[in-house]
């Protein structure tokens, strides 16, 4: 991590992986790497390796990327090698919010050029199902993931004017587009966010552009909290009390709008997936009203209130990843319509990858959202 070598067809879908430099680089750990990379191991260990370098085929490019962001599925991969029913089975190459520049074209590629620079969407589907027909090709079942086994990908040209680190930002922000538009946020309606972590700080961000009002954030961590309020100013925090239920703290969440049953919020965005964080959301929305579940959690919650939700007729929604986000990604960030870089509060070298990872590993360390950037120029 960050990936590289990505090789992508010319019509933007990718496959493979690598990572760093290709020209080569020094450091104690990965003295002689022409193409060092971090990958995760079925038994929980983090390495530095010097990943192959892919030639590319016809139709296809190969990439080195400048900046990868850590996303709390890379932890969750490292620390108990697997999200749901995906599972880390062999060495794999972490990374999946990603931008970077194209090093070398194959035969046919006339859509990219050596130099341009690139976001990576990181999934590549099969294009032959029912759903990719559909065009929901984020369900794919046989889609390939990057930094996800197996791994893989696609690529979307991004402006000068973008950073590699707004580049980066590109994927998260994409979640939370594709997530914000089943959530029926809208202008002037009140708009709950649960967890203030960086998924949760982006759908805080999207809120408030999308006009919401009044926007409350909760988290357990009152610097979280304190680091939302200066991200989007005119926004609430609640600090969740972990003596009280769900329902007490929907209770004092709820307060924070108003009085009645109409001022509870309209939307919430629920950005932890953890089972108490979720009931805490379905006791604080309105009746009426809608949940969208973008946090990724265990694989079976038990204790969702059932009945509450539906004699409320509350709609309690999920997404998988995105579909069709990236050029929307691009514009917000280049109309100025969202600034996410301030959530960027740590940046490593790719030699320090490791150390990044352990930072970003413990929320008492105060990052928000880790980098990982080459600033060695590739050649190939």
């Amino acid at each position: 991590m960050p990936s590289a070598d990505a090789i992508s067809h010319a019509d933007g879908h990718t496959n493979g992986h690598a990572n760093g430099h290709a020209n080569g680089h020094t450091h104690e750990d990965v003295k002689g790497f022409k193409n060092p990379s971090l990958q995760v191991t079925a038994d929980h260990r983090l390495k530095m390796v010097d990943a192959p370098i892919r030639e590319p085929g016809p139709g296809e490019v190969t990439l080195q990327v400048k900046c990868s962001g850590i996303c709390g599925s890379d932890i969750h991969l490292w620390k108990s090698g697997r999200i749901g029913s995906l599972e880390v089975k062999g060495d794999c190459v972490l990374g999946h919010e990603a931008a970077g520049v194209v090093l070398k074209v194959g035969e046919g590629v006339t859509s990219l050029k050596i130099g341009d620079r690139v976001g990576i969407e990181p999934q590549e589907p099969c294009e032959k199902c029912f759903l990719c027909m559909e065009g929901r090709y984020n369900l794919c079942e046989n889609v390939k993931f990057s930094g996800i086994w197996p791994d893989a990908g696609s690529i979307q040209r991004i402006p000068d004017e973008l950073s590699y680190s707004e580049g980066a930002l590109l994927e998260p922000l994409s979640v939370i587009l594709h997530g914000i538009k089943g959530a029926n946020v809208q202008l002037g309606r009140p708009t709950l966010v649960c967890g203030a972590g960086p998924i949760g700080l982006v759908a805080l961000a999207a809120a408030r552009a999308s006009g919401a009002h009044p926007l409350v954030i909760t988290d357990i961590d009152q610097g979280r909290l304190d680091f939302a309020k200066e991200f989007v100013p005119g926004c609430q925090t609640y600090r969740i009390n972990s003596k009280l239920g769900a329902q007490e703290n929907a209770v004092e969440i709820r307060k924070l709008y108003g009085d009645d049953e109409y001022s509870a919020p309209a939307s919430v965005m629920e950005c932890t997936g953890v089972e108490s964080s979720v009931c805490t959301a379905a006791f604080s929305v309105r009746r009426g009203g809608t949940i969208m579940v973008i946090g990724v959690g265990r694989p079976v919650m038990n204790n969702i209130p059932f009945m509450h939700l539906s004699l409320a007729e509350i709609d309690l929604k999920f997404i998988n990843r995105y579909r069709d986000t990236w050029p929307a990604a691009i514009n917000c960030m280049t109309g100025g319509v969202i600034d996410l870089n301030k959530i960027v509060t740590h940046k490593f070298s790719l030699l320090k990858a490791l150390d990044a990872f352990e930072l970003s590993a413990d929320v008492r360390n105060g990052s928000i959202k880790v980098h990982i950037v080459d600033e060695v120029d590739g050649s190939l």
